[in-house]
């Protein structure tokens, strides 16, 4: 964190990603924010911000765990404390890297003197540092799941609990989690974005003007940064002073029966799972009363709570771009409104509320929306600007986030799907339009065979950091998961050597061993799909489409990258490089056109560079290599020529992918064809090529989920066959 943060009034609109940290900062139960957005939005600038704005924490001297003097945690491993004699201190904003161990974030115990001294000796956490505090996950999509579920355990539970070799250890962990994240680099799981209270969409403003306000603020920020937040110290004081009353008021503002029917009746109507959404959006109501300095929840008080609750509650599938319908939900509320007069609506839902919300027209990080007044050129904020206000609900659906939405699955695309300016190939007839894709399925789980070491997943077996113990080995570094019996073993002959007299083991650093564990990892899932005018045909195509479609799926459950490779015409392209973002290789498969020859050993040596370049920057992820096609080949010489070799015979293209399948059998890369061959009469060209890649060739109808014994017994076959040979 800058030893100057940038202010937070002084941030350029971004009212809705403003608001939700404030109601988190006013009441934590809440419990959290996710931020969702593209690159350079002021995302984490922020952040950051807001921990200057929240009022000191009294805490117990000396206590590592910030325990608070007035009620002090009855089980502090630092403890136990006596009441009062307390000091002050800023709260903190902590952190947790996108690479931290396991360790890092709950704490760790000190093995050596454990054995050696007989002592419990405990470092803490990052979970420990951020108690009373926020705690920061940039980047939170490309956080570990382990790693996510401790975190979002413990946001949960107010607490943090380590289990280890027979020693625990609990102390409290109440913190404001915020997490950031770029969808376009892939999405948490459904239920880990429930797990967060509150979800915003942030955009860069594409107006002119609002662009050049962001970039004047941050260069006046850059030339002179105490200067800039000197200049912002009044309208930060005023912010803070309503975040302190707004949290002396939460414990007495009412919600009243008809505002929980009405909460209650917006959530059943768009169907989200649970309970926790009504909790939330009760707890995110009640907040913003306290904000707007009222005692009584509104109806425009549940319907803002719901615009911030419930959008990433109501995904059915990764693909489903969160959002709310809001004349649904302006439906709904009107159907389950009281008849009482309701309070009139003020603070951040009044934008002539003089009095509201910490400085909408504030404006700088590397983003934002426009403010209403223009400072002067010097960042000085002119006096309108102190007095304006924090809007509240958006103005038109979708229209914060400027995200693009997936396109519709409704049968076949529109010519505007196609690629501009795509070409038209002749040979097996003329380009189609993009066919849309089949309903998706649950299929069966592909692996890559043996034992990997990259990146935690759900795929195949690998080495990892969790799982099942499968032996013991030398540490290379710090003890992290101490191998017990075996650290025992080793010490056990040379105790009467090491002078032992007593009841205790003589333990040595040479002595100690860590675990071994197996578990599973994400591997790169590289797709190479057949659009050629043999697939062209509209039924056969959407189902091979939704067939690609569960695959990715798939791959978006098991925490898999993904990348698309089509072939069709005179050649191949690689239509999405390898990418964490499923929601991207879904649109960009919902967009494939088909139609003429089939380069089938263009798409293949295509693949194979590829892997080539994802090897040489990630060699720990494995690949699995996913060929569509019907195994057909009518055009094997690659990009810019069309028709066949003067001389070459009707066999030359399947012996040029054949020699394409065996470049990539001979790096032993796991390939599995899914034919896509039907009719009575099949010529079983993609059964060859699973041979040629040393692969498994499953159909269509294999793919699903109810084949699945099957298809292990056969890749096991396939695999030790090519171990033996």
């Amino acid at each position: 964190m800058s030893p100057t943060p940038y202010p937070f009034t002084a941030v350029v609109g971004m009212a809705e990603l403003r608001l939700g940290l404030l109601l988190n900062a006013v009441s934590p139960a809440i419990g959290g924010v996710l931020v969702r957005g593209e690159k350079g939005t002021a995302k984490s600038t922020a952040v950051r911000a807001l921990s200057t704005l929240l009022p000191a924490v009294a805490v117990v001297p000396g206590c590592r765990f910030s325990c608070d003097p007035a009620a002090p945690d009855e089980g502090c491993p630092d403890g136990p404390h006596q009441p009062g004699g307390g000091v002050d201190r800023s709260a903190r904003l902590v952190e947790l890297p996108v690479g931290a161990s396991e360790d890092r974030v709950v704490g760790a115990l000190d093995m050596e003197r454990a054995l050696a001294d007989g002592v419990t000796a405990y470092q803490p956490g990052l979970l420990a540092e951020a108690h009373r505090g926020i705690l920061y996950v940039d980047e939170v999509n490309l956080l570990a799941d382990h790693l996510v579920d401790v975190l979002l355990d413990a946001a949960a539970m107010g607490s943090s609990y380590v289990e280890r070799e027979g020693v625990s250890i609990r102390h409290a962990a109440r913190f404001l989690l915020v997490g950031t994240m770029n969808p376009e680099e892939g999405e948490l799981r459904p239920q880990l974005l429930d797990r967060f209270g509150l979800t915003v969409e942030v955009a860069a403003s594409r107006e002119p003007e609002e662009r050049v306000e962001v970039v004047r603020r941050r260069l006046a920020y850059d030339e002179d940064p105490a200067g800039f937040r000197a200049r912002w110290a009044a309208e930060e004081e005023a912010l803070r002073a309503r975040i302190a009353a707004a949290r002396a008021l939460l414990p007495a503002v009412r919600l009243g029966d008809g505002a929980l029917r009405q909460i209650a009746a917006v959530c059943a109507a768009f169907e989200v799972d649970g309970m926790r959404a009504d909790i939330v959006t009760a707890r995110t109501a009640t907040a913003l009363a306290a904000w707007a300095g009222r005692t009584e929840v509104a109806r425009e008080d549940v319907r803002q709570a719901a615009l911030l609750a419930l959008p990433h509650r109501r995904r059915r599938n990764p693909f489903d771009a969160p959002g709310l319908d809001e004349e649904k939900l302006d439906e709904v509320l009107r159907r389950f409104a009281d008849d009482d007069p309701e309070p009139e609506p003020e603070g951040p839902h009044d934008p002539d509320d003089p009095d509201g919300g910490g400085g909408d027209d504030g404006g700088g990080g590397p983003g934002g929306g426009a403010p209403e007044r223009t400072p002067p050129a010097d960042g000085r904020p002119s006096p309108e600007q102190s007095d304006s206000s924090l809007p509240g609900p958006r103005s038109e659906p979708g229209a914060a986030d400027g995200a693009e939405r997936p396109a519709e699955r409704d049968g076949a695309g529109s010519e505007a799907d196609a690629p501009p300016g795509a070409p038209v190939s002749g040979g097996e007839g003329p380009e189609q339009r993009a066919v849309g894709a089949g309903e998706p399925f649950r299929i069966r789980r592909l692996s890559v065979p043996g034992l990997g070491e990259g990146a935690a997943g759900r795929r195949s077996r690998a080495r990892t950091r969790q799982g099942r113990t499968t032996g013991a080995r030398l540490p290379s570094g710090p003890v992290s998961a101490l191998h017990l019996p075996a650290t025992v073993r080793a010490a056990a002959p040379h105790q009467v050597a090491r002078g032992r007299s007593g009841a205790g083991l003589v333990i040595r650093r040479g002595d100690l061993r860590e675990a071994v564990r197996e578990g599973r990892e994400g591997n790169l899932v590289l797709f190479v799909v057949d659009a050629s005018g043999s697939m062209a045909a509209r039924q056969r195509m959407g189902a091979v489409k939704g067939a690609v479609l569960s695959l990715l799926l798939d791959a978006y459950q098991r925490r898999d990258k993904v990348g698309l490779v089509s072939f069709r015409g005179a050649g191949a392209e690689l239509s999405l490089p390898p990418t964490s973002s499923v929601d991207a290789a879904a649109a960009r498969l919902e967009r494939l056109p088909t139609g003429g020859r089939t380069p089938l050993a263009a798409g293949l040596l295509k693949a194979h560079e590829v892997l080539r370049v994802e090897r040489m920057r990630d060699p720990a992820r494995r690949p699995l290599l996913v060929v569509v096609t019907d195994g057909r080949a009518t055009d094997g010489r690659g990009a810019g020529t069309r028709g066949r070799a003067a001389g070459s015979g009707a066999g030359e293209p399947l012996a040029r992918a054949r020699r394409a399948a065996g470049l990539l059998a001979a790096e032993q890369i796991a390939s599995v064809v899914v034919d896509c061959e039907s009719g009575p009469v099949r010529l079983g060209l993609a059964a060859r090529l699973a041979q040629d890649l040393r692969g498994t060739a499953i159909t269509l109808d294999e793919l699903r989920a109810d084949q699945v014994t099957a298809l292990v017994r056969e890749v096991r076959t396939v695999q030790r066959t090519r171990r033996a040979a």
